[in-house]
């Protein structure tokens, strides 16, 4: 069976709006800001059973996410210790015979800002939002990437950079999406630092 490495994400430390957001929409072990996180988004979906396994056998890591669809699997692992997580990254490319760089490299699909929004859109918005609510008069920044796991990349660095608010993420399926808000000059900085995150990380071509 080929098996594809779509997604080998590693943050060093969650961002607190990032792990509140996965605190409201996972059903696993939910973790707390400032522990590392590690995504990993494989084709076929099935795999990501087997990789689980592998990664909890071989170190104390809780999983909150673990999620197979028909095409594609996802896992999420997070630990207070840097090297549970990393061990557990280790673990799971020695089952794969990979390294690194084995993964698919992340592309940006799209990007968009919306400044000052309008109050009948913010209500739309906030109806499908797991996260913080926008506001009217609010920017909203919106980036779609292929694989959809690297979207967490994206929303922890840009949370990092700026003082913006996360309104919704979907980090599994074909693509990833991230929606957030706030200041015209604040949304700007998270932008820039979501994208620059995005073309930081190297890999192989995807073929879709």
């Amino acid at each position: 069976m080929s098996i594809t490495l779509r997604g080998y994400c590693y943050l060093d430390s969650l961002q607190p709006h990032l792990a509140s957001f996965i605190g409201t929409t996972a059903r696993g072990f939910l973790p707390v800001p400032g522990q590392a996180s590690l995504w990993i988004e494989t084709a076929p979906g099935m795999v990501i059973n087997s990789l689980t396994d592998v990664a909890l056998k071989a170190t104390d890591c809780q999983p909150a996410i673990q999620l197979v669809e028909r095409r594609y699997g996802a896992l999420e692992l997070h630990h207070s210790d840097k090297g549970q997580v990393l061990a557990a990254g280790d673990a799971i490319l020695g089952h794969l015979g990979l390294n690194e760089d084995g993964r698919v490299k992340p592309k940006v699909v799209s990007d968009q800002i919306i400044r000052s929004i309008e109050p009948y859109q913010t209500q739309l918005l906030n109806r499908i939002r797991y996260g913080q609510m926008i506001v009217p008069g609010e920017s909203l920044f919106i980036l779609e990437c292929v694989p959809a796991c690297y979207i967490t990349l994206a929303a922890n660095e840009a949370e990092k950079a700026a003082n913006v608010n996360l309104v919704e993420m979907r980090s599994i399926g074909a693509f990833g999406r991230l929606y957030m808000g706030g200041s015209e000059a604040e949304i700007d900085c998270a932008r820039d630092a979501a994208i620059a995150a995005i073309n930081s990380v190297t890999g192989v071509e995807g073929k879709d």
